[in-house]
């Protein structure tokens, strides 16, 4: 796949080495150049210029930036998006961690409703970055939780996914982004609580058949 990740923060790079690394074709884009080129040879993909250039040959366009910087991006982006999937990996907690900055709503749904032509599914932020750019612990794949209302951009999202390592799980409609910002927040919560690691992920078990 051709692959534009939008954003060269921690987790832009690692979805961007996990995504080069499974063999794609990736383009990355920063809010300066020199972070492009700086992320570029962290991970293996191509710099891009700006947002514009890294989507223009991208089937799946992941916009992974902070929330309070993702309507400037769209408006950049504009119909750059079109024909295109885009990922939303972004997590809209309040700064103090005391909360999502929603109600009956999430960052997904907001970004849908900006581009509504252009299918938006949910994946990748239940997960720290180090676990996108490596999803297994103890061996063990973790889920990346996936919510969507295009079908057909969950299939996509679905096979990236398992191409990077991953067990792709479809929880539903996009409506349930909400239910994923809010598992994101909470591994967040434990992980100060605990001091934990920041590695930590989600993982449905079921018992055998």
């Amino acid at each position: 796949m051709n692959i534009a990740i939008v954003g060269a923060g921690n987790v832009g790079q690692a979805l961007a080495s996990s995504a080069v690394r499974a063999g794609h074709s990736v383009s990355i884009s920063s809010s300066d150049a020199a972070g492009a080129l700086e992320a570029a040879a962290a991970t293996g993909a191509r710099p891009a210029g700006s947002n514009r250039e890294a989507v223009a040959g991208a089937d799946i366009v992941v916009i992974a930036v902070w929330y309070g910087v993702v309507d400037s991006v769209l408006t950049e982006l504009g119909d750059a998006l079109q024909g295109k999937v885009v990922i939303d990996v972004t997590n809209p907690v309040k700064p103090d961690l005391s909360g999502l900055l929603f109600e009956n709503t999430s960052a997904a749904e907001q970004i849908q409703a900006r581009i509504p032509s252009v299918p938006v599914v949910k994946a990748f932020n239940t997960v720290f970055a180090a676990r996108q750019a490596n999803p297994f612990v103890d061996g063990v794949a973790l889920d990346a939780l996936i919510a969507g209302d295009n079908d057909a951009a969950k299939t996509r999202v679905s096979a990236l996914a398992e191409s990077i390592g991953f067990r792709p799980i479809d929880v539903g409609g996009l409506e349930l982004a909400r239910g994923l910002e809010a598992f994101a927040l909470i591994n967040m919560l434990i992980q100060v609580r605990t001091g934990g690691s920041w590695q930590g992920g989600w993982k449905l078990l079921e018992p055998a058949a």
